[in-house]
């Protein structure tokens, strides 16, 4: 039974939700897209190989997606309000823990810690945009809004250990930091009249469903697609930071923001995105996008780190409309009682590639001895994106369910 509070959806409940939402993605994103900057000091800090370093990156991955397969049912069981404040309490204690020690496999822990958390809490977010909304419409302008502030947060994130380390201030401050927010987030929300709302099915699909999607040509093609292109985004924000470390030439500022011009780019291109695909067929944008995106994968690669100091960042531009898309049309494939659940799966699939993608990369530039062999491997990843978004376009494979 719910212990959440009965009470009268009002336009300030709806509001205060809304608002809810969109701090917790920007402090979810604060933390989880500053690990390309924080990695390359962890090697350095306790003389660790990419592959063990990289395991900031992958131990959150796979805690949040077995966060939300186990415990992704407590909003429904329990109330938004009890696994939001559970979620940001772990979270903000994880983080503020952070000035308690600096053991490697101690950190390790608290990173797991805080990933635990983030799914317990972004599952009750995406619970609660579904509380807040009024109708379809409403839905999808509150997800592109939090979407955004994520994107905020994955600027602010990288921008403040670079100014950190700058001025010989620990990277380890920027999870103190995030906690800290937490915790004057924590106290608003317990403050809050939240909407009312019907149990319904979530993110924590039964696996008799998830087998079912497994078996469905659609959602598995969505599924490899997602997977592809988050392992070569999961290489820029995880590994750039790493690969351009050797550079040596005159353009050493760009060096050193270049994932913050990253995440720039990636988050004005969903505005933009959203305008393109206004006006035309999102089969073809998103043919021209990843081509883009393989084609800067491959002057990155075959031209070396002068010009991958341009290349790379860059790409965020283009990947800004393909996993909107890939995920809006890989939903919209199915009923809509649906929704939830191959939401879910695709989430899975999603998780499984941002944890798996960098270690391969890691294993890679460890064997070979440099990052730019990892790059070979996202490389790979972009172009046979790029294949199946052409396929796509040519034999209309998608024509059946989505016109």
């Amino acid at each position: 039974m719910s212990i959440e509070p009965s009470n009268t959806a009002s336009p300030d409940a709806y509001r205060s939700a809304r608002v809810l939402t969109y701090l917790l993605f920007f402090i979810f994103a604060l933390t989880t897209d500053a690990v390309g900057v924080v990695i390359p000091e962890v090697v350095k800090e306790f003389d660790l190989s990419l592959t063990q370093a990289g395991s900031f990156h992958y131990a959150t991955m796979l805690a949040i997606a077995l966060s939300g397969a186990f415990l992704g049912s407590l909003a429904d069981t329990y109330g938004r309000r009890f696994a939001l404040l559970l979620g940001m309490g772990l979270f903000a204690a994880s983080c503020i823990a952070f000035v308690t020690g600096r053991q490697f496999l101690f950190l390790l822990a608290l990173i797991f810690l805080m990933g635990v958390s983030i799914g317990v809490f972004k599952t009750a977010a995406l619970a609660l945009v579904g509380d807040a909304s009024s109708d379809q419409t409403a839905h999808t302008h509150t997800m592109n809004m939090a979407e955004g502030f994520f994107g905020l947060g994955a600027i602010v994130g990288p921008a403040i250990v670079t100014v950190m380390l700058t001025n010989g201030i620990h990277w380890t401050n920027l999870y103190v930091i995030a906690g800290g927010l937490c915790l004057l987030v924590m106290l608003y929300a317990s403050r809050l009249t939240f909407p009312s709302y019907k149990p319904k099915v979530t993110n924590s699909a039964s696996f008799r469903k998830l087998w079912a999607f497994s078996k469905d040509p659609y959602a598995m093609g969505f599924a490899l697609a997602i997977m592809l292109y988050v392992v070569a985004e999961a290489a820029i924000y995880v590994w750039m930071p790493t690969y351009l470390a050797s550079y040596d030439g005159s353009f050493q500022l760009l060096a050193a923001y270049a994932l913050t011009l990253f995440f720039c780019l990636r988050a004005g291109g969903r505005f933009l995105g959203a305008w393109i695909l206004k006006r035309t067929s999102w089969k073809a944008s998103l043919t021209i996008a990843t081509g883009l995106v393989a084609a800067c994968y491959a002057g990155a690669v075959v031209l070396g780190v002068q010009y991958a100091i341009f290349l790379l960042p860059l790409s965020g531009l283009f990947m800004s409309l393909i996993y909107p898309t890939l995920n809006s049309k890989g939903i919209s494939c199915f009923d809509a009682h649906d929704h939830g659940s191959v939401a879910g799966f695709l989430l899975f699939f999603t998780a499984v590639a941002a944890a798996g993608g960098p270690l391969i990369m890691a294993l890679i530039g460890d064997v070979f001895g440099d990052m730019k062999y990892g790059f070979i491997f996202s490389l790979g990843c972009a172009v046979a994106l790029f294949g199946m978004a052409v396929a796509n376009q040519l034999t209309k494979a998608t024509s059946g369910r989505l016109g």
